[in-house]
């Protein structure tokens, strides 16, 4: 039985500021903090797959669903601002759980986060691929997937302030077209279309009163698709993942998650709405992106191709995010000793380039899909890195729980943190049991269900691998 008791923990306020581990470089600041969450957020959760959220929950469950999902993501981010600002080091999310609750939940945290991003890299790059066929329908998604994997690679390898510039301006341009499309369908909506060539544009919220009600598939509709909204907003956890790579993290990650969840739930629930409002529900799925269709349906010329190329941009800009994500983790492993040292190897400019190969292994599973059936093989791996990632946010929050708890226990003041989640123990506990929720309410939906086959199984594996390879006696803390 792994024990809850964590390792001493320095409560004293000058542990905000402990270094990171030797070689990777604090080059950010919370502008790049912000946009690389942000980038890591908007991606195919929102371009793409958003289109089945509504097709399965309706217009209304489906804009109910992203509220609860920017709910649970200020839960999440207000626990992971505390273990940030306390452990301050790159790819923390295995060391909040490691020190907080046992080595052994760190352990599976972070291959869980792992293959949260390496899924997530792959869906990444076969929406891409899909999207592309617009303009080269004879061009295979396989083909696409390899080049646009060379290019984040190229990214990522340069610096980490270079890739921390170009998520910024990346994340510009996707916030932008979500920006255009809350403006412009929103207009719309209103009856302002002069260039739709339709006059049966649809007005205010009419299309939320579909055939079927408020809620087309019942409550159970909405209930499944929570999981692939937790996933759409996978990635606002970076914040966390770059703490070691930031400069005055005391400061810049509080601002930093403050800015995200006030931007997401502007940005991710607006579009929404404009979409479930403008789309009617039959209509919308995984061969489009309905902010295409949107923009087709205002009638702006070549609107669609413009924003066909600002999706994939955006999707490409959640793949750098992870491959960031995923390169930074097992780097974090191999520090720990729980992974091959080959992995901790950096190059001149800190990058980690060994484990960023590695984490390329997200390409392989892009190209299976994209060559096997891309929409149907898309959803399973979106479900999948849903399970992940919702598995690392209920790892998050309890680590909270168990990091507050020995804090206080050990002598520390809570007035003495440089920021703490308010409501104690009511966040953690809630974000906990709404995530716990969701990954119950797949087992409803057949085309998700891959996800907990899979999942339960791998974290499993992770603490049967961890107790056999790893289990001794520690010099201190906690033994496993």
């Amino acid at each position: 039985m792994e024990s809850s008791a964590p390792v001493q923990l320095d409560h004293q306020p000058e542990a905000v500021d402990a270094p990171a581990e030797p070689g990777l470089r604090r080059s950010m600041g919370p502008r790049h903090l912000i946009m690389i969450a942000m980038g890591g957020v908007i991606g195919s959760g929102l371009f793409l797959s958003s289109g089945y959220t509504i097709s399965q929950a309706g217009p209304l469950g489906a804009v109910i669903a992203y509220l609860v999902g920017a709910f649970v993501v200020y839960l999440v981010m207000a626990c992971l601002g505390e273990l940030a600002i306390a452990y301050p080091v790159s790819g923390a999310f295995h060391i909040y759980a490691s020190r907080s609750i046992g080595p052994a939940t760190g352990f599976a945290t972070a291959w869980l986060y792992w293959l949260c991003w390496a899924v997530a890299i792959g869906s990444e790059f076969t929406a891409s691929g899909l999207l592309m066929q617009r303009w080269f329908p004879d061009v295979e998604v396989w083909v696409w997937c390899l080049v646009f994997a060379a290019i984040l690679f190229g990214f990522n390898a340069v610096s980490s302030k270079f890739f921390g510039e170009s998520e910024f301006w990346f994340a510009i341009i996707k916030v932008g077209a979500i920006i255009a499309l809350i403006v412009l369908g929103g207009a719309a909506l209103f009856g302002f279309h002069p260039l739709s060539e339709s006059g049966n544009h649809p007005v205010m919220l009419e299309n939320f009163n579909t055939s079927g009600g408020l809620f087309p598939n019942g409550f159970t509709g909405v209930l499944v698709t929570a999981l692939a909204v937790f996933y759409a907003f996978s990635g606002s956890e970076l914040i966390g993942v770059a703490a070691g790579e930031t400069t005055d993290p005391a400061r810049n990650i509080p601002k930093a998650m403050r800015s995200t969840v006030v931007r997401l739930l502007i940005f991710f629930v607006g579009a929404i709405a404009v979409i479930a409002a403008t789309v009617p529900f039959e209509q919308v799925g995984l061969d489009e992106s309905p902010f295409v269709t949107v923009f087709s349906s205002v009638g702006i010329p070549y609107a669609a191709d413009i924003m066909n190329f600002v999706i994939i941009t955006a999707l490409l800009s959640a793949g750098n995010s992870g491959l960031f994500s995923c390169a930074r983790m097992l780097y974090s492993l191999a520090d720990e000793g729980h992974a091959p040292k080959a992995l901790k190897r950096l190059t001149r400019r800190g990058i980690p380039l060994v484990a960023l190969s590695v984490s390329m292994v997200g390409g392989i599973a892009s190209l299976i899909s994209s060559v096997v059936a891309p929409e149907t093989v898309y959803l399973a791996l979106v479900s999948v890195a849903g399970f992940a990632v919702v598995g690392v946010w209920m790892s998050i929050t309890a680590s909270h729980f168990f990091h507050r708890k020995a804090f206080v226990r050990n002598g520390g003041s809570v007035k003495d943190l440089a920021y703490k989640a308010p409501l104690f123990p009511l966040v953690p506990i809630l974000a906990f049991a709404l995530c716990l929720i969701s990954l119950v309410g797949i087992a409803f939906d057949p085309q998700q269900i891959a996800a907990l086959y899979f999942g339960v199984p791998f974290v499993g594996a992770c603490y049967a691998y961890f107790y056999f390879r790893y289990r001794r006696p520690a010099k201190s803390g906690p033994t496993s």
